[in-house]
């Protein structure tokens, strides 16, 4: 008993000890990603693709001219068949102020995507995608840097 009371304490203090220093141990690193999973059947794979180019991609474009995104990427799970997401889409904003609400940013936006993207085109190609894809969640995440 006081074998197995000894090694408790010990992992709890090795557990303390190891803990990491925000801006000792790393540094957090500007901007967000914000990553969407998606499930879509494995069959309509090149589908969704296509209508991604149609449809997310033009709005990718638009804030990424902006300065609202740096980035962004579609990942495919090359080992499909499992239950979580096969297709990731990822978009690195270039700062946490970028979810802020800001109607005037945002009603610009919705009307120049409009214009890229007409309401009626995007809502039947989303409506085509939900026969076959389902989210599976969306996260935000933080890149950091380890010190040296």
């Amino acid at each position: 008993m006081k074998a197995l009371l000894l090694t408790s304490v010990c992992a709890l203090a090795f557990c303390v000890s190891a803990a990491a220093d925000p801006w000792v141990d790393y540094t957090p690193l500007k901007g967000v990603y914000s990553v969407t999973g998606v499930k879509v059947d494995p069959n309509k794979i090149d589908d969704y693709l296509k209508g991604l180019k149609k449809v997310w991609v033009p709005g990718e474009e638009y804030a990424k001219k902006q300065g609202f995104i740096d980035n962004y990427e579609i990942l495919l799970n090359v080992n499909n068949s499992g239950p979580g997401p096969n297709v990731l889409l990822i978009e690195h904003l270039t700062s946490f102020a970028q979810l802020d609400p800001n109607k005037k940013r945002d009603l610009d936006a919705q009307k120049a995507l409009e214009a890229l993207v007409p309401k009626t085109a995007a809502d039947s190609a989303v409506a085509g995608f939900d026969k076959y894809r389902v989210f599976t969640g969306n996260d935000l995440w933080q890149a950091v840097e380890l010190t040296k």
